[in-house]
């Protein structure tokens, strides 16, 4: 099975200790967020779990800690956006990061490292020759240490509207050229650009738009085949195959605190939350609580075992 760890919050940037504990100690507690006395039991034995998936902006935490991780299949997507601190407060700076993100890469290889470039967000202070001007001196960085970069324009969730109320939609022309010229400057890198949730609209031009964290995108990483059952995916309104699933994160916890976050209500309640975190707890945010009502998860490797027989 997957385990991810990356949609909720930035498990990597914040709470490496935590998970480096909880590989340890084989097991996490995770609360349903839509009914948090529900809490499921998930095993971290690499006999269940086939790979782990990880969301960061900064992976620097977690790289001193990568040995803990050689048994499990791993995919790393990490964002790497050139907005400034008016934006993503608390997020290291592009060089720093793509310089962690080339030594991750040395480590679990180039099928398992993917590059976010995402939301895109079109103003006066990030026009669209910006946005390509950049983006251009950021592929030429990456180049040898990725094939993916993943892209999506701002969604303006309700969240974001209130953390982010001055950004607009971007208008179709305008997503329309930002992805002909990602595209083409992509293609030079030997990278494939990924829309995330963005229909077919780019398919033409030569992006990939059949999904981001797809079980092809995983199998490729392990190579090997999974076998996954239905019940494993979640397709989000139809735009995407991605493999959502089993998220050991909780909302509310991201400290990047960056405007346009879907995860996070409000920066008082993530600074309450991250006191609240014990790197010891089998839960990321506090402990048990009376009324909890625990139950095992169930798991199993989806790793295609069966010899196939490719014929001429």
């Amino acid at each position: 099975m997957i385990i991810q760890t990356g949609m909720r919050t930035d498990i990597p940037a914040f709470y490496s200790e935590w998970f480096v504990n909880r590989i340890k100690e084989g097991f996490v507690l995770v609360r349903n967020p839509y009914n948090p006395s529900q809490v499921s039991r998930y095993s971290l034995s690499p006999d269940v779990v086939d790979l782990i998936g990880f969301c960061t902006k900064n992976p620097a935490p977690m790289l001193p800690h990568m040995d803990i991780l050689k048994g499990y299949g791993q995919y790393w997507f990490v964002t790497i956006t050139p907005y400034g601190k008016d934006i993503e407060p608390n997020v290291p700076d592009k060089m720093k990061v793509m310089e962690d993100f080339k030594k991750l890469s040395d480590i679990v290889g180039v099928d398992s490292m993917g590059w976010r470039y995402d939301p895109i967000l079109v103003d006066e202070e990030h026009p669209v020759d910006w946005h390509i001007a950049e983006f251009g001196k950021m592929a030429e960085t990456l180049s040898g240490y990725t094939n993916t970069c993943v892209i999506s324009f701002i969604d303006l969730y309700s969240k974001g509207r209130r953390n982010f109320p001055e950004a607009r939609e971007v208008c179709n022309k305008d997503r329309l050229r930002i992805g002909k010229a990602f595209i083409e400057i992509a293609q030079g890198y030997d990278i494939t650009i990924k829309p995330c949730a963005e229909g077919k609209k780019l398919e033409p031009y030569g992006a990939d738009c059949s999904g981001c964290m797809t079980v092809k995108t995983y199998e490729k990483a392990l190579h090997a085949n999974l076998d996954v059952p239905r019940r494993g995916t979640n397709q989000r309104n139809g735009e995407c195959a991605c493999l959502l699933g089993t998220d050991i994160g909780a909302y509310d916890t991201c400290g990047h605190l960056c405007r346009y976050c879907y995860a996070n209500v409000h920066t008082d309640l993530v600074r309450e939350n991250m006191r609240r975190h014990d790197p010891k707890s089998p839960f990321l945010i506090g402990s048990e609580q009376p009324g909890d009502v625990i139950h095992e998860a169930a798991q199993k490797s989806w790793v295609d075992h069966q010899l196939r027989l490719e014929f001429v």
